[in-house]
């Protein structure tokens, strides 16, 4: 019976899936719900099993063949110790399983398996990197308390400063008139609102954002310029752990990449592979540990 290679990268607003050959051939792609962990080991794997079915279904195969496929599980929130343990507790039907941060996935598939450094900017903010063989992490710690120049972060802010102008400490700016809209110009909706909002709420506001910053609205250009100033201090802390070359991964990376320092960007490369690469490198490597 043929080995099947799964790599699942789960993040705050959605979860994608890859299924393969051993030698590499796709056999299925798929995109599902939000999973990051820190929010929900069952929910997490609820998106995750959504996913891997609709890999399946595309490759013709069922839920029987799920003992054929050695997996890597590449999630959001599987940084922190407890989180990583109840998921690891999970009667998984995998032949091999790996459950690992998303950011270490997307490390390895941006330089395919060779030294170097990431910052995933996306829902949150993560930097990764690995060098001689050892993992290095900073940030990332998640939403609230973390994340910085991330989507959420980015929506949070917004609101924050569209409180201030309606107090009249700070003036009116079309983005904040846009924002302030979205509540019906009602500062108590957005408390209201706040109190249950997910990251990915917050991240919603992102693109608004970014768009008013190209159009030069200046609370606009100062989110951004702001949150290019967090991405730099991440890029700052890889760099002093050796990872020379840094990729930047997420849905807010295009963006914020013209807001960061000459000296982040002279170290910039693009990402040779994605998570979903990285987290089939990584489940091929899991096959290679069982055999060996």
């Amino acid at each position: 019976m043929d080995t099947l290679l799964l790599g699942i990268d789960g993040g705050g607003t959605r979860c994608r899936a890859r299924l393969s050959t051993a030698a590499g051939v796709k056999l299925g792609e798929a995109t599902a719900g939000p999973a990051n962990i820190r929010f929900g080991v069952q929910e997490g794997f609820t998106e995750v099993f959504r996913a891997t079915a609709q890999c399946l279904q595309q490759a013709g195969l069922s839920r029987r063949d799920l003992p054929r496929i050695a997996a890597c599980l590449a999630l959001a929130g599987a940084t922190e110790p407890a989180v990583l343990a109840a998921a690891r507790r999970l009667q998984l039907p995998f032949r091999a399983t790996l459950i690992t941060a998303d950011a270490h996935a997307a490390c390895i598939g941006a330089h395919r398996g060779r030294d170097g450094g990431i910052i995933v900017v996306g829902t949150g903010t993560i930097g990764w990197a690995q060098v001689v063989g050892c993992s290095h992490r900073v940030g990332g710690w998640g939403w609230p308390i973390s994340d910085e120049g991330s989507g959420a972060w980015l929506g949070c802010e917004a609101l924050r400063r569209v409180l201030w102008a309606h107090d009249g400490r700070i003036a009116w700016t079309p983005l904040l008139t846009a924002v302030f809209d979205r509540y019906q110009s009602d500062p108590h909706a957005i408390v209201q609102w706040t109190a249950r909002a997910a990251p990915r709420d917050f991240g919603s506001l992102a693109p608004l954002i970014v768009d008013h910053a190209s159009a030069n609205d200046p609370l606009g250009i100062e989110l951004m310029q702001l949150a290019g100033g967090h991405i730099d201090s991440l890029a700052s802390r890889l760099l002093s752990f050796g990872a020379t070359r840094l990729a930047l991964a997420g849905g807010l990376a295009a963006h914020v990449e013209r807001w960061l320092a000459q000296e982040t960007k002279v170290h910039l490369v693009p990402p040779a592979g994605d998570a979903l690469e990285g987290a089939l490198r990584l489940a091929r490597a899991a096959v290679s540990s069982i055999a060996a």
